[in-house]
C-alpha cells in the first residue's frame, strides 16, 4: 500500500458541517472516476493552505507505479473537480 498526497488548488473549506460536505463530495468524485487499474483503496480529503489535500491510498508495486496511478486517476477526474472550483496538479514526467 502506497500513500500519495495531491494538493488541489481552490477554495479552502471552512471548518464545520459545510466543509465536511465539500470534502465528502471531493472524495466521492475521486471514487466515481477510480478504475481497478488505479488501485485505489481509500481516499482522504483535508483542508490545506492551497485548498484541499487528497491522500490517495493505492495498491501499487512501487512508489513510481503509485505516482503513475495517482496521475491517471486525477487526470480522469480533472473536469468534475474543476467544475467544483479545484485544479488538479499538473501532469508530471
Amino acid at each position: 500500500m502506497r500513500v500519495i498526497r495531491a494538493t488541489l488548488d481552490g477554495p479552502r473549506p471552512r471548518p464545520g458541517p459545510d466543509a465536511d460536505g465539500a470534502l465528502a463530495v471531493l472524495s466521492d468524485l475521486i471514487w466515481a472516476h477510480a478504475r481497478a487499474a488505479h488501485g485505489l483503496e481509500h481516499v482522504r480529503a483535508r483542508p490545506s493552505e492551497a485548498g484541499v489535500d487528497l491522500y490517495l491510498f493505492l495498491r501499487a508495486a512501487s512508489e513510481a507505479a503509485a505516482l503513475d496511478q495517482a496521475r491517471a486517476l486525477l487526470s480522469g477526474a480533472r473536469a468534475p473537480l474543476r467544475a467544483h472550483g479545484y485544479a488538479t496538479p499538473p501532469p508530471g514526467p
